[in-house]
């Protein structure tokens, strides 16, 4: 629980900072060596060693952020989270998932871990008794993403945390979408934190990171696998995030005040069939959400109605990006069938509850108005 006494966004704008003791620089300063001496000191630096001086600082901001001991950044979010399972699990254990998650991650375990002699299975619900019918004696890990993408689902943390201690079995999270800014897993009893930091971490969609944060044991169990696989993050990326970081409080409090708003907007159009965000009292698990998070983020998901063309509504956006990813200053629209979830087959998507008419909108930090005036002009152009 270390940094709690400090403000997140004081803890954004300073922890983990190089101080410039040569010429006084009010910023980190960039060490892109990738040669360092080793005779005589105690660390021996290397990038693929996931240690140089950039790296390092970067992840003290992180753990500071996430209240955990320790943490490890990547050059992807699904380096990240590979790279964490693979390290946890050998061949004979069993993985239980959350149902619903990020496809990449789904896509990666059916396609890769039968290679591996890995036992995978979903969850039929999000409840605790699904997860409770789900586990065998030889589960090693129990992984949820709350909220989760793209449907915004919402998953009691405490309680499959509990549930997993008192059976010996390590939880993952990814917190990609509410960021330690709106939710703090490890305060809740999950043991792995993980992000795709090419989202909120930095922000401006010009960084591809991913990031986990952990106790200092887990660490050295991920860094003994990352090391030989070789997905370190770059000191220029590391540098560039760690300056992204330092408005990550300032940019997550303004887009989530517009998600709220424009998810309202949204669910009184009438263009609009159904609205995905845990902060409508609509949303089946809003309670929950309002207990675990500290607002609830600014990401929301929607249906339109039969008579509105999903994919001419995209193309006649003029502000909001019809674009790949989430997260940046400018809001973005996609359709999940087509990107995030495109790998999982028609009938997976279903059962997730992913159509061909949802859209998945990552609100940014324009003017509110500017927003619900674009998505309006967009409908009246897009009607069949």
């Amino acid at each position: 629980m270390k940094n709690l006494k400090k403000g997140v966004d004081t803890i954004c704008a300073h922890e983990g900072e190089i101080v410039d003791e040569q010429f006084g620089g009010s910023v980190s300063p960039i060490y892109v060596s990738t040669s360092y001496e080793y005779i005589d000191k105690e660390v021996r630096r290397y990038p693929r060693y996931f240690n140089t001086p950039n790296q390092e600082s970067l992840c003290k901001k992180i753990s500071a952020l996430e209240c955990s001991e320790s943490a490890i950044v990547f050059g992807s979010g699904m380096a990240a989270i590979s790279t964490t399972l693979l390290a946890f699990l050998s061949a004979g254990d069993h993985i239980l998932l959350q149902k619903d998650i990020y496809g990449g991650t789904r896509n990666l375990v059916e396609a890769q871990f039968k290679r591996y002699n890995i036992d995978y299975s979903f969850t039929d619900g999000l409840e605790l008794k699904d997860f409770e019918v789900g586990i065998k004696n030889i589960t090693k890990v129990i992984y949820i993403e709350t909220p989760s993408n793209p449907l915004l689902k919402i998953v009691d943390i405490q309680k499959i945390a509990a549930f997993a201690k008192s059976n010996n079995i390590i939880t993952i999270i990814d917190n990609t979408f509410a960021t330690p800014i709106i939710q703090k897993p490890i305060l809740f009893g999950v043991d792995v934190v993980l992000h795709s930091a090419t989202k909120y971490f930095g922000g401006h969609s010009d960084i591809s990171a991913g990031a986990v944060a952990t106790s200092k044991a887990n660490i050295d169990i991920i860094w003994n696998l990352a090391k030989n696989l070789g997905g370190n993050l770059s000191d220029y990326s590391a540098w560039l995030l760690e300056r992204s970081m330092k408005t990550l409080g300032v940019r997550v409090k303004t887009q989530q005040k517009s998600a709220k708003k424009l998810a309202k907007y949204l669910s009184e159009s009438s263009s609009v069939k159904k609205v995905y965000y845990p902060g409508l009292k609509s949303h089946p698990n809003h309670l929950l959400a309002k207990k675990q998070m500290k607002g609830y983020g600014a990401m929301i998901s929607f249906e339109f109605v039969d008579e509105i063309n999903t994919e001419l509504f995209l193309t006649s956006l003029k502000l909001i990006k019809p674009s790949m990813s989430l997260a940046g200053v400018e809001s973005t629209m996609l359709s999940p069938a087509e990107t995030s979830h495109h790998l999982l087959s028609e009938k997976d998507r279903l059962s997730q509850g992913i159509t061909d008419r949802l859209i998945r909108f990552s609100v940014g930090i324009e003017n509110k108005k500017d927003i619900i005036r674009d998505i309006e002009n967009a409908i009246n152009l897009s009607i069949k």
